[in-house]
């Protein structure tokens, strides 16, 4: 009778180490492999967003659109378990909202038979990409915690918005409602309502559009302010003051406006 062997023998757990180690200096680390490394994974990223912006539209195609569905999912999964296996405690990385909307989005690619009308919901991967640490440390660390950093965030915001929006109103109300009667009416309803702009000439049936309609034009005039005080107010830079520990402060500031301690903001432009 034999025995099975021990799960994890020294060779196995040095392996193990060995690629969680590559891994990490990978999705972690500043040479120019990692960075590289980081770039081809963001463009596969946002090939992968486009895929998910058109998939209403895509999914006409039948057996073909099923299998990017599933090639994407693979591809996605794959992320998945390297990002985790980056972490010491997978527990702790399972704590992050970001990762959860990540595996909800794999869900929805895994089974597009059963939760396809989920599926605008895939579209925060775009939100979830541009506000990680993986994003920016990637672009540029010059960028990290910048105007051009809030400004990206505010217009990803927007956008996003406008796409599930739109995925919602398609998957609501086409076919139940003879004035939406595709995509590009969806994505015309959504962007008329957020800009309060109102033509009537598509309108939602019903107490419940009446509903998304408000929901709509609400949040969208929101991502529209947070936007234009992004581009509009002035120049703050993030130095953190050592003493009340406020964050923000003009660029040419000498002593903290909370509690007049003395600052050393570096000069960007002689740095």
């Amino acid at each position: 009778m034999t025995t099975d062997a021990a799960p994890d023998t020294p060779v196995q757990k040095s392996e193990g180490w060995r690629l969680r180690a590559r891994l990490r200096a990978l999705y972690h680390g500043s040479s120019q492999t990692a960075v590289r490394f980081r770039l081809g994974v963001l463009i596969i990223d946002l090939i992968i967003v486009g895929f998910f912006i058109a998939a209403p539209l895509l999914k006409e195609g039948g057996l073909v659109f099923y299998v990017i569905d599933y090639v994407i999912a693979a591809i996605l999964a794959l992320d998945l378990a390297a990002r985790a296996l980056c972490y010491s405690d997978i527990k702790d990385w399972l704590k992050k909202p970001i990762v959860w909307m990540d595996l909800f989005i794999l869900a929805t690619l895994l089974f597009p038979a059963w939760l396809f009308n989920l599926g605008f919901l895939r579209v925060l991967r775009l939100w979830t990409l541009v506000n990680s640490d993986f994003f920016w440390r990637t672009i540029g660390r010059r960028y990290d915690d910048t105007r051009i950093e809030d400004q990206v965030k505010a217009l990803t915001a927007l956008v996003t918005f406008i796409f599930v929006a739109t995925g919602f109103v398609y998957t609501s109300f086409v076919g139940t409602y003879e004035g939406i009667s595709g995509y590009i009416d969806a994505l015309y309803f959504t962007v008329t309502s957020l800009t309060t702009t109102g033509y009537g000439d598509i309108l939602l049936p019903g107490n419940w559009g009446r509903i998304v309609s408000i929901v709509i034009m609400l949040t969208g005039v929101t991502l529209f302010v947070r936007l234009g005080q992004t581009l509009l107010r002035p120049h703050k830079v993030r130095f953190p003051c050592d003493r009340c520990g406020l964050q923000v402060h003009d660029p040419d500031a000498v002593h903290c406006k909370a509690c007049g301690n003395l600052l050393c903001i570096p000069d960007e432009g002689h740095s």
